[in-house]
């Protein structure tokens, strides 16, 4: 659901900014493109439309048509929910019993706050169940999931399980800095906030990750990939020894393809999904992971981490003001005292998840902006690496849009307001005309 995964995002965001922002490449997002025009012959007649650059067959196209279709209404129906139950729970008083509950159990506030929560993660969990199985569902009826209902419980079990361990420290910290500083809390709050951010962006590869898939080094199935990565590495300036270079058992969950490059410092690494390469050619290969390397060359990762923390400590000022108001207005009638009530933070929540999804268009304009920069740079750092890299590039994105069923043309509304990608389409049209080698022009960031 979108609000847990704001809550881990505001109380933890540790498996997921590091993730959001490193493995961007892979996920072919779902965008859309512009309508291919007509050109010009020199004697005025119209000529017959240019083949777009990413095309799918007639039956494939419907059924990416009806699953982006199904995914969008989903995901806004998800949000709508997640946003919609949390005032149930205060308007319907849950809130204020689970409250009472935690208080009765014990006056140790230890006790209170992380029965609290768990009360609320388990409601809520229950609440969003139906529409995160049915998601499951439709992954699996199109063809994107492999994976069976007991796996897909145990990794809803394991998510369930790290969000109430770190999700419940930091509410026990949101509440500690309330009491200590009731009107600036949410700068105070803020701060390590983007320590855990920051930590978890480093954690990820080594403890979450592990916890929901299998990794393996690379250079034992296959040397040869290792081989041609660390040439495009080379390309790049960065380094990425070979034992850096992992394989991820996707295939035991999902059929779509992915190469990403995750953590930074000492956690950094290499990661391809086992079905790339089963999929998708080692040019094809090379070109994904040279966009992903491009969010490293580029700072991508640095400054993502910066754009969240201004967005969340921007969610945060409108979180206290907007509780503050909330709780004037209907505090009483919630039984929820002020903000220093357990039950005060189903309130930010809801006012922090409303503001996100308005704030969700310029999350991911920023995103998609970041995404064009690594598609011009991992087709630049494949120059001299492959033979055609306008083609090769071309050629990965059909191969992820065909496997991913993205829809060529989805909505342009649903692009502005919900991809974190552009389109497949506009991606691989871009990567058909891109040629900073000719004569007169200049690769933006290689010399040579």
């Amino acid at each position: 659901m979108r609000f847990r995964g704001m809550m881990l995002g505001l109380l933890m965001a540790v498996a997921l900014v590091g993730p959001a922002m490193a493995q961007a490449g892979g996920s072919a997002g779902g965008p859309v493109s512009s309508p291919v025009g007509t050109t010009q012959t020199a004697g005025g007649a119209a000529a017959q439309p240019e083949k777009p650059a990413y095309t799918l067959p007639p039956e494939k196209l419907q059924q990416a048509i009806a699953y982006s279709r199904a995914r969008t209404v989903l995901g806004f129906a998800e949000t709508g929910w997640g946003i919609a139950q949390l005032v149930l729970l205060l308007v319907l008083g849950i809130a204020a019993w689970m409250r009472d509950v935690a208080v009765r159990r014990s006056s140790n506030r230890w006790v209170q706050g992380f029965t609290f929560f768990l009360l609320f993660l388990l409601v809520t969990t229950l609440l969003d169940l139906p529409l995160s199985m049915y998601g499951h569902h439709l992954s699996v009826r199109y063809g994107q999931s492999v994976q069976h209902w007991g796996s897909w419980f145990g990794d809803q079990a394991k998510g369930f399980g790290l969000t109430y361990v770190f999700g419940g420290a930091l509410v026990m910290l949101l509440f500690w800095v309330m009491g200590k500083s009731p009107r600036r809390w949410w700068f105070w709050f803020w701060v390590p906030t983007m320590a855990a951010v920051v930590l978890g962006v480093f954690l990820s590869p080594l403890v979450i990750d592990p916890l929901f898939n299998k990794f393996e080094p690379l250079s034992q199935s296959n040397p040869a990939l290792v081989a041609r990565l660390e040439q495009v590495v080379a390309r790049g300036g960065i380094e990425i020894p070979a034992d850096r270079m992992f394989l991820m058992k996707a295939s035991e969950k999902v059929t779509g393809l992915n190469a990403y490059v995750t953590g930074f410092g000492a956690s950094k690494r290499v990661v391809v999904w086992d079905t790339s390469i089963a999929k998708a050619t080692p040019d094809e290969i090379s070109f994904i992971f040279g966009h992903e390397m491009g969010h490293y060359v580029l700072n991508h990762i640095y400054k993502g981490i910066a754009f969240t923390g201004v967005v969340l400590l921007v969610l945060f000022w409108l979180g206290f003001h907007g509780m503050q108001w909330l709780l004037a207005r209907y505090g009483a009638g919630w039984r929820i005292a002020g903000q220093g009530d357990w039950a005060a933070l189903v309130v930010l929540l809801l006012v922090v998840s409303a503001a996100a999804f308005l704030a969700d268009p310029i999350t991911n304009g920023y995103s998609r902006a970041q995404e064009h920069e690594a598609d011009v740079y991992g087709q630049e750092a494949i120059h001299g690496i492959v033979a055609d890299p306008q083609q090769t590039a071309q050629a990965a994105f059909q191969v992820l849009g065909e496997q991913s069923l993205t829809d060529p043309n989805p909505s342009g509304f649903v692009e502005f307001w919900t991809f974190g990608h552009p389109s497949v389409s506009r991606r691989a049209a871009f990567a058909a005309s891109y040629d900073p080698w000719v004569a007169g022009q200049s690769p933006r960031y290689f010399t040579k």
